[in-house]
C-alpha cells in the first residue's frame, strides 16, 4: 500500500499515545515480578506485542484489560516455548535475549527481514564472557541462547546501542553473582539506560552506580510486585510537534509529561532554538512558530529517533539544519541518515551526508514527490508531515505505523490532514 498525501491543515486536540520504550521495559520487569503486577497505559503496537508474547513464551501468563496488562504468573512458573519471534523490534529481542541466557535449555530467537539485519554481537560477547552459550548468523538474528549465565564482570562497548546494556541490568539482579557492567567507549542514547534504571527502581531493584555511563553494579535481588504508568512518549510526541510546526492551526497536544526520564524530550529545547514556542498548560501543549525557524547545530548522540522529526523541518528554515553524532541512527530499523539523505532531495531540501549526520538546507525549489519510507515506521509518519507540508507527495509502507503509533493516520485524518491509501505499490 501507499499513502497519497495532499497539502493540509492541521487543527483540533490530540492525545499523544504512551510511551513506547517505557512500555517495553515495563512489561518486561513486571513479567519478572510476577505477583499481579500491573501496566497502565501500555502502548499497545506491533513491537510491544512482540515483547508481551516473549513474556508468555517464557511462561508469564499476563491478561490484558483495556489499556493495562496484569501479570498473573511470572517468567519461569509456565509453559516454555523455545521460540521467540521478536518481528520488528529490537528492545524485544536484545532484553529477551538476555533473559533466555538464565535458563538451561536452549532458546532460538530471530525476527523479520529488517530484524536479522540489527547487530546482537557484542550483547552475545557480553553473555559468554558470564557463562551463557550463543551462537548467530553472522552475530545477527536468529541466534540461539543457552544459559545459565551466572552473571560477574562484564564489559561491553556502548557505542552501538544501549539496549545491550539495559538488556544486562534487567537479568543482572537475577543472576547468582549479579552482575558488574564496564561500558567501553561512549555510551550513546545515555537517557534510556537512565529509563531502564529508573523502571527497575520502580519494581524493587536497585542499580549502583559507580561511574555514571561507565561502571555500574548490580547485586542479586528480588523484582517487587508493582504497579507502573507508563508516560507519553516523546519519540512520538516529538513527530506530533513536527506536525504542528509544520501544518498546525490551532493545533493542541495532550498528555502527562511525567517526571521519568526521557531522552527525547530535548526536542522542546531544539524548537526552542529553533524560534518556536512552546507552552504547557494542565497537560495540555500548544505551539507557536515562526513563519521561518532558525535552524542550527543539534547532536543527536543521545536521542537518535529525534533524526527523522528534525530532519522534515528544513522544509521551514533561512538557515541550515546541523544533525551530528548520530551514526547509531544507521543502525536502526533502517539507515535512516541514508534513507533521509536520498528522500528529503526528492522534495528540494539541499542535503549533505555525513557519515554521522546530515546538514540540511532549505531550497526555492520545494515540491511533492514519491517517497520510499523502506518500511520504516518513524520515516513513514516523518515523510508524511513533509507531504502535508509540501503537498502532491506519496509515502510508501502505510502498514509500519503498527510498530509505534498504530492511529497515526486516523488520528492525522482528523485533524484535517488529506491522506489516503491508493493501493499496493
Amino acid at each position: 500500500m501507499i499513502c497519497k498525501v495532499e497539502k493540509s491543515i492541521l487543527t483540533g486536540n490530540l492525545i499523544c499515545p504512551p510511551n513506547k520504550s517505557y512500555s517495553h521495559r515495563a512489561i518486561f520487569l513486571a513479567a519478572l515480578a510476577g505477583k499481579n503486577s500491573r501496566v497502565n497505559n501500555v502502548l499497545f503496537s506491533d513491537d510491544t506485542r512482540a515483547t508481551i508474547n516473549a513474556c508468555k513464551n517464557f511462561g508469564a501468563l499476563i491478561e490484558e484489560e483495556n489499556s493495562s496488562i496484569q501479570v498473573r504468573n511470572p517468567i519461569g512458573q509456565g509453559k516454555f516455548v523455545p521460540e521467540i519471534n521478536a518481528e520488528n523490534s529490537g528492545t524485544t529481542i536484545r532484553i529477551a535475549t538476555a533473559i533466555a541466557s538464565l535458563f538451561s535449555h536452549e532458546t532460538t530467537l530471530t525476527g523479520d527481514s529488517s530484524l536479522q539485519k540489527r547487530p546482537m554481537q557484542p550483547l552475545l560477547d557480553a553473555l559468554e564472557s558470564i557463562g551463557a552459550k550463543c551462537s548467530s548468523t553472522n552475530g545477527n538474528p536468529p541466534i540461539k541462547i543457552t544459559g545459565i549465565n551466572k552473571g560477574g564482570t562484564v564489559t561491553i562497548p556502548g557505542n552501538f546501542s544501549s539496549q545491550f546494556i539495559s538488556a544486562l541490568f534487567i537479568t543482572a539482579p537475577l543472576t547468582e553473582k549479579g552482575i558488574h557492567v564496564v561500558i567501553e567507549e561512549d555510551l550513546v542514547s545515555k537517557p534510556y539506560l537512565d529509563a531502564t534504571i529508573s523502571t527497575m527502581r520502580h519494581f524493587g531493584v536497585t542499580v549502583q552506580t559507580l561511574i555514571p555511563y561507565k561502571r555500574y553494579n548490580i547485586e542479586p535481588q528480588i523484582y517487587a510486585p508493582s504497579t507502573f504508568a507508563v508516560p507519553i512518549d516523546f519519540s512520538s510526541l516529538a513527530l506530533l510537534l513536527s506536525a504542528a510546526v509544520l501544518c498546525g492551526e490551532k493545533f493542541l497536544i495532550k498528555g502527562s509529561l511525567g517526571n521519568l526520564p526521557h531522552g527525547d524530550e530535548v526536542f522542546i529545547d531544539i524548537l526552542e532554538q529553533m524560534g518556536v514556542k512552546i507552552t504547557f498548560d494542565d497537560d495540555k501543549i500548544s505551539i507557536k512558530s515562526p513563519e521561518k525557524l532558525k535552524g542550527g547545530k543539534f547532536d543527536l548522540s543521545n536521542s537518535p529517533d529525534l533524526l527523522p522529526p528534525l530532519a522534515i523541518l528544513a522544509l521551514k528554515t533561512s538557515k541550515p539544519i546541523e544533525i551530528i553524532n548520530v551514526k547509531h541512527a544507521r543502525l536502526k530499523e533502517t539507515d535512516r541518515i541514508s534513507i533521509i539523505a536520498r528522500e528529503l532531495v526528492k522534495l528540494g531540501i539541499i542535503v549533505e551526508e555525513k557519515e554521522d549526520g546530515l546538514i540540511l538546507n532549505f531550497s526555492n525549489n520545494i515540491k511533492g514527490n514519491n517517497l520510499n519510507s523502506e518500511n520504516d515506521h518513524r520515516l513513514f509518519m516523518a515523510f508524511c508531515i513533509a507531504g502535508m507540508f509540501v503537498g502532491d507527495c506519496t509515502v510508501t509502507d502505510p502498514e509500519s505505523v503498527k510498530v509505534s503509533y498504530p492511529n497515526f493516520i486516523q488520528e492525522m485524518k482528523s485533524m484535517g490532514a488529506k491522506i489516503s491509501l491508493v493501493g499496493q505499490t
